[in-house]
């Protein structure tokens, strides 16, 4: 490697919008997100998973080969 043309890997701090902060290391001292694995509704349970029956046949339906 190259001297003096990389940046610095230090210790960094990612903080979310929820209050959470994270400790790792980076090129950045410090970053700010809005949504992270504490308040994601996929990671806390929270989130629904919609109901996709029945959608390849509407698609089929409308755009594809039709059934005898």
């Amino acid at each position: 490697m190259k001297k003096d043309i990389h940046p610095k890997y230090e210790a960094a701090s990612i903080t979310c919008a929820c209050g959470n902060v994270i400790q790792t290391r980076s090129t950045s001292a410090e970053m700010s997100v809005n949504t992270c694995s504490a308040c994601h509704p996929y990671y806390t349970g929270q989130a629904t998973l919609l109901d996709a029956e029945g959608r390849v046949d509407q698609f089929m339906k409308r755009y594809g080969i039709r059934k005898k």
